[in-house]
């Protein structure tokens, strides 16, 4: 099984912000010091680069400020505002090495209330992530928060600084103590979150993990390609029964994955077997409009199992009267449940929907959790996602049916709305 691909960090540094708040490089309020209180030869440089950064002329405003390294004897009132007005332009320039030079100095001078100096450290773990120098990143977002900070939008990029320094663990450690808030809180897990839990989840080999984090991925982002990696992890789950390979096509069917003409194949064979022979004669159907039943050298077998469907149907006709007496009469209500839902595949809800109904009340059956999966699964084919909801929530079997239904589930959820 392949690890999930993760594209974030692309996203994050396109995403990301470098620019301190404004009240931290005013370029008017360092000019106006620089009138003030400096010496004249760094005020007009001072001066003189805050005029080209007004012009918008960013790369001549740093090399201007640049100058102000050359005067000798500067005080650390001047050194500040040096730093500031750098920070300000070489943010402006996109010169990262600049702005992570300045802020270094800024912070490290302890001058700025405390609001103004996490907003410098900001700057700098930003800084330094751009440059992808990610060990000093997660130094500096871990001051940001140590220090007071309380930003959590800043959280995705130390999760992030960890992991790509190195530390794994750490990072899992953040990322499992976000997902256990968010789950206290009833917020949204973040979708970059549940990626890394998956990926670490399979490195280690923990399945169930790893197919928690699946659910969540595709339940809270409606993440379609990870419905796969879902369903086949599912089959491979201890206890799994091989009993529901029809239902798990149903599910497959519901989202588009099955395709292929062996898998139309399959999937109608699996439903005459079971003794839905409109299920089947549907499939088909499809398979011949899709274009991958009909044609090829295969062409033969593909009528050959539509005749097999047209006279199962045919057979089930003759005795149907017969079969719903029977089942009817019958402690089990086995009978009633398929009998109905092969009604329902047929479009036919009201009745078919009557008898599965029917059937589970008897409350005699041998595998109930089926019964319910499969009434369930009636209900939404026949539009009503409550009831559905409702039912498929009482599912609760170990063999993969307690799976199903919570899949099932989401899938209404996504779209039934």
């Amino acid at each position: 099984m392949k690890q999930l691909r993760l594209s974030r960090i692309a996203v994050l540094i396109a995403a990301i912000g470098f620019a301190a708040a404004p009240e931290l490089t005013n370029i008017a309020a360092n000019q106006a010091f620089a009138q003030e209180s400096m010496r004249p030869e760094i005020g007009r440089i001072v001066q003189a680069a805050g005029e080209l950064y007004k012009a918008k002329k960013y790369k001549d405003a740093l090399s201007k400020i640049h100058e102000a390294d050359g005067v000798g004897g500067k005080s650390v009132s001047e050194n500040f505002t040096i730093e500031r007005m750098r920070l300000s332009i070489a943010s402006a320039a996109g010169d990262n090495d600049a702005v992570i030079r300045s802020a270094e100095t800024i912070v490290s001078a302890n001058k700025l209330a405390g609001r103004e100096q996490l907003q410098m450290i900001q700057v700098l773990a930003n800084a330094y992530f751009k440059a992808g120098n990610y060990s000093k990143a997660a130094q500096w977002y871990n001051r940001y928060y140590a220090d007071g900070g309380t930003d959590s939008s800043l959280r995705p990029y130390l999760i992030q600084a960890m992991s790509q320094s190195g530390d794994s663990a750490k990072a899992m450690k953040e990322i499992r103590a976000e997902l256990a808030a968010d789950e206290k809180a009833g917020r949204t897990p973040s979708l970059t979150n549940l990626e890394y839990l998956a990926n670490d989840a399979l490195k280690s080999k923990d399945m169930a993990t790893y197919s928690s984090a699946l659910e969540k991925m595709v339940s809270f982002h409606g993440k379609k390609e990870y419905w796969v990696n879902l369903l086949n992890n599912m089959q491979k789950q201890p206890g799994y029964s091989e009993r529901l390979k029809l239902d798990l096509m149903r599910l497959k069917l519901a989202l588009g994955q099955i395709t292929k003409t062996a898998d139309y194949m399959d999937m109608s064979l699996f439903a005459i077997q079971a003794g839905f022979p409109a299920e089947a004669t549907k499939m088909i159907d499809a398979g011949y409009k899709a274009g991958v039943l009909g044609e090829g050298k295969d062409a033969d077998r593909h009528k050959r199992l539509r005749d097999m469907a047209t006279k199962a149907q045919d057979d089930a006709n003759k005795t149907i009267a017969a079969n719903e007496e029977d089942a009817k009469k019958a402690k089990d209500g086995l009978g009633l449940v398929n009998l109905g839902y092969n009604y329902v595949a047929a479009g036919k809800f009201d009745k078919g929907l009557s008898m599965m109904e029917e059937g589970i009340a008897k409350d005699s059956l041998k595998h109930e959790d089926d019964a319910k999966l499969h009434l369930g699964v009636a209900y939404i084919q026949a539009g009503k996602k409550s009831a559905a909801i409702k039912l498929l929530k009482t599912v609760r079997g170990s063999d993969g049916t307690a799976d199903l239904a919570r899949y099932w589930i989401i899938y209404a959820n996504q779209s039934m709305k």
